[in-house]
Protein backbone atom coordinates (compact mmCIF):
# COMPACT_ATOMS: atom_id res chain seq x y z
CA UNK A 1 0.00 0.00 0.00
CA UNK A 2 1.69 3.30 -0.87
CA UNK A 3 1.77 6.00 1.68
CA UNK A 4 1.50 9.55 0.83
CA UNK A 5 5.47 9.85 1.62
CA UNK A 6 6.21 7.18 -1.51
CA UNK A 7 7.32 8.89 -4.08
CA UNK A 8 6.06 6.22 -6.77
CA UNK A 9 3.26 4.12 -5.91
CA UNK A 10 3.44 0.69 -6.62
CA UNK A 11 1.94 -1.01 -9.67
CA UNK A 12 -0.80 -3.55 -8.78
CA UNK A 13 -1.73 -5.91 -11.20
CA UNK A 14 -5.43 -7.63 -11.30
CA UNK A 15 -3.87 -10.32 -13.52
CA UNK A 16 -6.34 -9.99 -16.74
CA UNK A 17 -6.13 -12.46 -19.23
CA UNK A 18 -6.37 -11.21 -22.78
CA UNK A 19 -8.99 -10.14 -24.57
CA UNK A 20 -8.53 -12.85 -27.38
CA UNK A 21 -9.19 -15.77 -24.75
CA UNK A 22 -12.00 -14.63 -23.26
CA UNK A 23 -13.37 -14.12 -26.40
CA UNK A 24 -13.07 -17.64 -27.94
CA UNK A 25 -13.92 -19.27 -24.36
CA UNK A 26 -17.91 -17.48 -24.95
CA UNK A 27 -17.84 -19.19 -28.31
CA UNK A 28 -16.69 -22.00 -27.26
CA UNK A 29 -19.78 -22.56 -24.79
CA UNK A 30 -22.26 -20.97 -26.51
CA UNK A 31 -22.34 -23.41 -29.29
CA UNK A 32 -22.17 -26.32 -27.12
CA UNK A 33 -25.81 -27.19 -25.24
CA UNK A 34 -26.48 -30.20 -22.97
CA UNK A 35 -29.33 -32.26 -23.93
CA UNK A 36 -32.60 -31.56 -22.58
CA UNK A 37 -33.63 -33.90 -19.60
CA UNK A 38 -36.24 -36.58 -20.45
CA UNK A 39 -39.06 -36.43 -18.29
CA UNK A 40 -40.90 -39.39 -19.79
CA UNK A 41 -38.23 -41.71 -18.46
CA UNK A 42 -39.63 -43.43 -15.53
CA UNK A 43 -43.07 -42.06 -14.91
CA UNK A 44 -45.83 -43.92 -15.57
CA UNK A 45 -49.27 -43.56 -14.05
CA UNK A 46 -49.95 -46.30 -11.64
CA UNK A 47 -53.74 -45.99 -11.58
CA UNK A 48 -56.32 -45.11 -14.12
CA UNK A 49 -58.47 -42.18 -14.32
CA UNK A 50 -62.19 -43.19 -15.18
CA UNK A 51 -62.96 -40.77 -17.93
CA UNK A 52 -66.63 -42.19 -18.31
CA UNK A 53 -69.71 -39.97 -16.55
CA UNK A 54 -72.05 -42.08 -14.57
CA UNK A 55 -75.79 -43.04 -15.96
CA UNK A 56 -77.19 -40.52 -13.66
CA UNK A 57 -74.80 -37.86 -14.70
CA UNK A 58 -77.54 -35.79 -15.99
CA UNK A 59 -79.60 -36.23 -13.20
CA UNK A 60 -77.13 -35.05 -10.40
CA UNK A 61 -76.58 -32.06 -12.40
CA UNK A 62 -80.12 -30.87 -12.45
CA UNK A 63 -80.33 -31.68 -8.54
CA UNK A 64 -77.46 -29.65 -8.12
CA UNK A 65 -78.45 -26.87 -9.60
CA UNK A 66 -81.42 -26.80 -7.85
CA UNK A 67 -79.50 -27.17 -4.63
CA UNK A 68 -77.41 -24.15 -6.12
CA UNK A 69 -80.65 -22.43 -5.91
CA UNK A 70 -81.91 -23.09 -2.71
CA UNK A 71 -78.67 -22.21 -1.53
CA UNK A 72 -78.83 -18.63 -2.66
CA UNK A 73 -81.98 -16.00 -2.67
CA UNK A 74 -84.22 -17.13 -4.96
CA UNK A 75 -86.89 -14.44 -5.64
CA UNK A 76 -89.83 -15.57 -3.48
CA UNK A 77 -90.57 -18.96 -1.85
CA UNK A 78 -93.28 -19.83 -4.40
CA UNK A 79 -90.39 -19.39 -7.16
CA UNK A 80 -88.19 -21.55 -5.74
CA UNK A 81 -90.93 -24.34 -5.24
CA UNK A 82 -91.93 -23.83 -8.71
CA UNK A 83 -88.33 -24.29 -10.12
CA UNK A 84 -87.93 -27.74 -7.38
CA UNK A 85 -91.01 -28.80 -9.23
CA UNK A 86 -89.97 -28.41 -12.88
CA UNK A 87 -86.74 -30.37 -12.00
CA UNK A 88 -88.58 -32.99 -9.89
CA UNK A 89 -90.66 -33.86 -13.17
CA UNK A 90 -87.24 -33.26 -15.45
CA UNK A 91 -85.62 -35.64 -13.24
CA UNK A 92 -88.58 -38.00 -12.91
CA UNK A 93 -88.36 -38.12 -17.33
CA UNK A 94 -84.61 -39.11 -17.25
CA UNK A 95 -84.96 -42.09 -14.75
CA UNK A 96 -87.89 -43.28 -17.20
CA UNK A 97 -85.61 -43.21 -20.16
CA UNK A 98 -82.79 -44.83 -18.29
CA UNK A 99 -85.27 -47.62 -16.73
CA UNK A 100 -86.88 -47.91 -20.44
CA UNK A 101 -83.26 -48.36 -21.60
CA UNK A 102 -82.46 -51.48 -18.54
CA UNK A 103 -79.47 -49.45 -17.69
CA UNK A 104 -81.13 -48.84 -13.95
CA UNK A 105 -82.08 -51.01 -11.75
CA UNK A 106 -85.73 -50.56 -10.66
CA UNK A 107 -85.43 -50.80 -6.78
CA UNK A 108 -83.33 -47.34 -7.48
CA UNK A 109 -85.72 -45.63 -9.45
CA UNK A 110 -88.14 -46.04 -6.88
CA UNK A 111 -85.74 -44.64 -4.42
CA UNK A 112 -84.82 -41.90 -6.26
CA UNK A 113 -88.79 -41.15 -7.02
CA UNK A 114 -89.11 -41.80 -2.94
CA UNK A 115 -86.49 -38.71 -2.74
CA UNK A 116 -88.00 -36.60 -4.90
CA UNK A 117 -91.45 -36.79 -3.48
CA UNK A 118 -89.85 -36.04 0.08
CA UNK A 119 -87.92 -33.00 -1.26
CA UNK A 120 -91.46 -31.74 -3.11
CA UNK A 121 -93.36 -31.64 0.21
CA UNK A 122 -90.03 -29.95 1.87
CA UNK A 123 -90.84 -27.69 -1.13
CA UNK A 124 -94.19 -27.09 -0.01
CA UNK A 125 -93.51 -26.61 3.31
CA UNK A 126 -90.98 -24.03 2.64
CA UNK A 127 -93.96 -22.19 0.76
CA UNK A 128 -95.99 -22.41 4.06
CA UNK A 129 -93.06 -20.79 5.97
CA UNK A 130 -93.70 -17.62 7.84
CA UNK A 131 -91.12 -17.01 10.07
CA UNK A 132 -87.29 -17.08 8.93
CA UNK A 133 -85.74 -19.15 11.30
CA UNK A 134 -88.32 -21.97 10.12
CA UNK A 135 -88.26 -21.08 6.17
CA UNK A 136 -83.94 -21.47 6.88
CA UNK A 137 -84.56 -24.95 8.68
CA UNK A 138 -86.91 -25.88 5.95
CA UNK A 139 -84.73 -25.21 3.52
CA UNK A 140 -81.51 -26.93 5.23
CA UNK A 141 -84.24 -30.44 5.16
CA UNK A 142 -84.67 -29.77 1.51
CA UNK A 143 -81.43 -29.22 0.08
CA UNK A 144 -80.19 -32.32 2.54
CA UNK A 145 -83.35 -34.09 0.43
CA UNK A 146 -81.36 -32.62 -2.64
CA UNK A 147 -77.74 -33.67 -1.43
CA UNK A 148 -79.73 -37.35 -1.17
CA UNK A 149 -81.12 -37.26 -4.60
CA UNK A 150 -77.95 -36.62 -6.00
CA UNK A 151 -76.27 -39.61 -4.03
CA UNK A 152 -79.11 -42.14 -5.15
CA UNK A 153 -78.56 -40.56 -8.90
CA UNK A 154 -75.06 -41.10 -8.97
CA UNK A 155 -75.32 -44.81 -7.49
CA UNK A 156 -76.98 -46.01 -11.03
Amino acid sequence: MPTPEDPKPQNLSLGKPPKNSIITRNKSTALEKPEPPNFEIGWKRTKQIPLDKPKGAVIADFLDKLEGLMGRRYGTTELLAKAGYIVAERVREEADILREKGEVEERLITELKRVLRLMEMDLELIKAAVKQETLAQRLEQAKARCRQAILVANSF
